[in-house]
């Protein structure tokens, strides 16, 4: 058969799951002698790539193919996501689709004009309709890194594993060795958010759906700040707040939770306070109280019992895949980037969303300086000055509370020394490449923790955005009808059989987003009961969250 009929065949079959992919191949040139193709004694066409000397180099094996793909498959382990670099002749990717404990494969090559070559040699119609199977083509390390974030979850797919053809990876050894790199990096991610959600998914989703019938109440939409101080509960706070309290032009007080004790002892009252963690502990930073001027922002997965210490809190979405759900089918709130995994982050985005200019940083410290942890008046503080007795001194609750983890001396040791954590570390790292991104002007002020490093910042406060309003659109309809309408979502959800991505290419946009809002609830439930596979693990989330939404429809008197 001709190039042309391959070709247009398996675009065709391409476009179904990705036509931007067959878009760009079909302006791609099949003529430019990438690859020479060799029969095999199996009767298969082998791809050979061509170097600058015209010396061929088959892919696959010249004697048979197949029983090649077949062999290198079954080195694999029991991972369920393959990455494969080189789509080659498809021998070795047709043989890990035979696998029924791969949910998904994602094969990266470069050289679109090298991979329409190959599409015009043979047919790959049945690895392209498979709906685990996903190409990618000459993607960029972010493409790459963002692609990995979005398709990979460890709780559909298990593990994951990298397999080379290696004549392909070779050839472009630096372009294959930056997508690795890039690969790695989205694992460090998934990985860490994937923990997270093993431990609070169904502290999340129980935390949510209470806060609803809150979260229904209006509150007064905020206008635009121009300048914004953030105050953090590291200690160098306790010698800067009276440079803030002195200030004659008082900035818009964002505090984190935290801090918020801190401030109030100091005789300073914050304009607005952030929290986002979904554990009870984070009541004790309100124990002193919230004060009657000062809003309380919080993430919808907060604790009720936090957002029952104002009576018309500020919710936001953080992001978890339910949030997003109530935000498009309920009632629309505000989005709050808190990916960078602590309150100053949230703090930041925060004064970020509403539009500031200009911001400050106190108390940002993300180490403890000189050994000590927190600012004076923290719930932490005070904790252990009323724990303190003869037998178990302030100095011996401190110490064991800092070495509770591995720490690292960092900085000068007669003078701005500090001890930092690898969690702490990545909080600063993360900051700083938010502040990358921003508009607004952002200065640290100079206190004793780890150096946070902004030199990048443009700080081109003047194209920051001053139109927007901190407020949640009208609700669809009341909150209990729109929980039990969830609920009725969940329990029409399919029974899972065969790979995920299968399945899920069956169910209708609204349904894979329900579906999705699972998720975090299923890596808890995983974490406790690992023997689960995958549909049982889903039967059970399904079970576990309308059992939830059923016991709070009862409590509120609607079944």
């Amino acid at each position: 058969m001709n190039k042309g009929f391959y070709f247009e065949r398996n675009l065709l079959a391409l476009s179904r799951f990705d036509p931007a992919l067959c878009s760009r191949l079909s302006g791609a040139e099949t003529t430019r002698g990438r690859y020479r193709f060799i029969e095999s004694r199996s009767g298969e066409s082998i791809p050979a790539l061509v170097d600058n000397s015209g010396a061929a180099h088959p892919l696959h094996s010249l004697v048979d193919p197949r029983r090649e793909g077949k062999r290198l498959i079954s080195t694999l382990g029991n991972e369920g996501f393959l990455i494969i670099f080189g789509l080659g002749g498809g021998f070795h990717i047709e043989a890990a689709l035979e696998k029924t404990t791969i949910e998904g494969i994602t094969v990266i090559d470069f050289d679109i004009h090298g991979v329409a070559e190959l599409l015009s040699s043979r047919e790959y119609i049945g690895i392209f309709n498979d709906p685990r199977f996903r190409l990618l083509v000459d993607p960029s390390a972010e493409a790459l890194e963002q692609y990995i974030l979005d398709r990979y979850k460890p709780v559909i797919c298990g593990g994951i594993s990298l397999l080379p053809l290696r004549t392909r990876a070779d050839f472009s050894q630096g372009l294959f060795n930056q997508a690795g790199e890039a690969i790695k990096s989205a694992i460090d991610m998934v990985s860490a958010d994937y923990s997270v959600q093993a431990y609070f998914g169904k502290r999340w989703f129980s935390n949510i759906i209470r806060n609803i019938a809150q979260a229904e109440q209006n509150t007064v939409p905020l206008a635009p700040v121009h300048s914004v101080a953030i105050c953090a509960a590291g200690p160098s706070l306790d010698a800067q707040i009276p440079l803030l309290a002195e200030r004659k032009n008082r900035p818009f007080i964002i505090a984190a939770d935290t801090a918020l004790p801190a401030l109030i002892s100091a005789g300073l009252t914050p304009d607005a306070v952030v929290s986002i963690d979904c554990q009870h502990i984070s009541y004790y930073h309100f124990m002193a109280g919230l004060p009657e001027q000062t809003l309380l922002f919080l993430d919808l997965a907060s604790p009720p019992l936090v957002a029952s210490r104002s009576p018309r809190p500020y919710f936001f979405s953080g992001g978890h895949p339910l949030t997003r759900y109530i935000s498009r089918y309920w009632r629309p709130i505000p989005e709050v980037d808190t990916s960078g995994a602590n309150v100053t982050y949230a703090a930041l985005s925060l004064a970020e969303y509403l539009c500031a200019r200009n911001i400050e940083l106190y108390g940002a410290d993300f180490s403890y300086p000189r050994g000590t942890s927190y600012a004076r008046g923290t719930y932490i503080r005070s904790l252990f000055e009323n724990k303190q007795n003869r037998c178990i001194p302030l100095e011996a609750l401190h110490s064991a509370f800092l070495y509770r983890t591995p720490l690292f001396k960092q900085g000068d040791e007669n003078n701005s020394w500090y001890y930092e954590t690898k969690p702490m570390a990545m909080y600063r790292l993360r900051l700083e490449e938010k502040v990358r991104s921003m508009k607004a002007r952002i200065v640290v002020v100079p206190g004793m923790g780890a150096p946070i490093r902004l030199e990048t910042n443009t700080g081109d406060n003047r194209t920051a955005d001053t139109l927007r309003l901190f407020s949640s659109g009208k609700a669809a309809m009341g909150a209990l009808e729109f929980l039990a309408q969830y609920r009725a979502g969940i329990n029409a959800l399919p029974l899972l059989q065969g790979p995920v991505y299968s399945f899920l290419t069956g169910l209708s946009k609204e349904e894979t987003i329900i579906f999705t809002t699972l998720l975090p609830a299923a890596a808890a439930l995983k974490r406790s009961a690992p023997e689960l596979d995958t549909p049982e693990l889903f039967d059970a989330v399904k079970k576990y969250c309308v059992g939830e939404l059923e016991k709070l429809l009862g409590i509120w008197g609607m079944r």
